[in-house]
């Protein structure tokens, strides 16, 4: 199971191959949420998200005889993105499952950083299926995109800069708010928080209808989502959350916050106009609920991690469209 020496020994392996995202504040935000509000911007990591972390640390991990040989992993865009440029930075191949309905920026990017993509429907065909023959037939590590000890402990490194960051602002006490899709960012920050900066309490942030980690929280035990798919929040789209990082999140966590793809979207907005930050909708969830959802947060600080920035440009254009007065 991961813990704190492993997300350390993480940073090690990755050094300044990550960027060491700041923490922005904007005076209209406080004023809107009621509080003060500021933002970890991963949306400006390398390949427009946090996930470039975990891949960096489960890549780098593998003995270099298994290494040489390639890595798979699942994912819709942002996952595959960050081990597609942590494959090539280590000169191996990497083959990508993702979905055909995908955002074709994320299918392009992959393309881009070298990476084989291999497309599913992903509602006819059974994507565990089809990776599993792939690692089998080519001798490939899969790297999971949440539910890895290793992928965790790099998604943790986030949790330790915020860490940091907040004890030169002088923050002690803060709920941060991180983007949720299976738990990774968030049980991984959560961990780095509990050793690092136990008065700042992670909490998982969902858009409505895919809320299972906010659900599971709340019951005590993992539940699933009945739809896959139907949000603008793509990337933070799981069916439930991981067998793995759901005992972390609900030993550290506080409670689950859930806003509307609407909410969403006017983050996107309210992020690229006063902050100058573009962020994808499943990026801009945690934002949305510092904003938004003012009432069921308590702490007079908060820190909304925007995990990722790699929207459509249709999307992100109809966003400025609609709300963008």
């Amino acid at each position: 199971m991961t813990d704190i020496d492993m997300i350390e020994a993480a940073r090690l392996r990755i050094g300044r191959r990550a960027l060491y995202t700041p923490l922005l504040s904007s005076p209209f935000l406080d004023e809107i949420a009621g509080r003060r509000v500021f933002v970890k911007p991963e949306c400006l990591q390398r390949t427009g998200s946090f996930k470039f972390r975990g891949a960096w640390s489960a890549v780098s991990a593998l003995d270099p005889e298994t290494r040489s040989r390639g890595v798979l992993a699942f994912s819709s865009g942002n996952h595959a993105q960050g081990v597609a440029l942590a494959a090539r930075m280590h000169g191996i191949a990497a083959v990508i499952v993702m979905p055909s309905d995908a955002p074709r920026s994320k299918i392009e990017n992959t393309r881009a950083y070298g990476a084989e993509v291999v497309l599913y429907d992903r509602l006819t065909e059974d994507r565990d299926l089809l990776g599993a023959r792939l690692a089998e037939e080519r001798g490939l590590s899969l790297i999971r995109p949440f539910d890895e000890p290793l992928v965790i402990a790099g998604q943790g490194t986030v949790g330790l800069e915020i860490a940091e960051q907040a004890r030169e602002e002088d923050i002690s006490s803060a709920d941060v708010l991180v983007c949720c899709g299976g738990g990774g960012l968030t049980s991984g920050i959560a961990l780095a928080l509990e050793a690092r900066a136990p008065g700042l309490t992670a909490r998982p942030v969902e858009p409505a209808g895919f809320d299972d980690t906010a659900r599971s929280l709340k019951s005590g035990r993992i539940e699933r989502n009945e739809a896959m798919g139907g949000s603008v929040c793509d990337a933070i789209v799981t069916p439930q959350p991981g067998n793995i990082t759901f005992p972390i999140t609900s030993r550290l966590c506080g409670p689950g916050l859930v806003v509307t793809d609407e909410e969403a979207l006017r983050a996107m907005v309210l992020a690229f106009n006063r902050l100058r930050i573009v962020v994808e909708p499943g990026g801009a969830v945690a934002l949305a609920a510092a904003l938004f959802r003012k009432d069921e947060i308590t702490a007079d600080t908060v820190i909304a991690v925007c995990s990722g920035g790699n929207v459509d440009p249709d999307v992100f254009a109809d966003a400025l469209t609609r709300y963008g007065d």
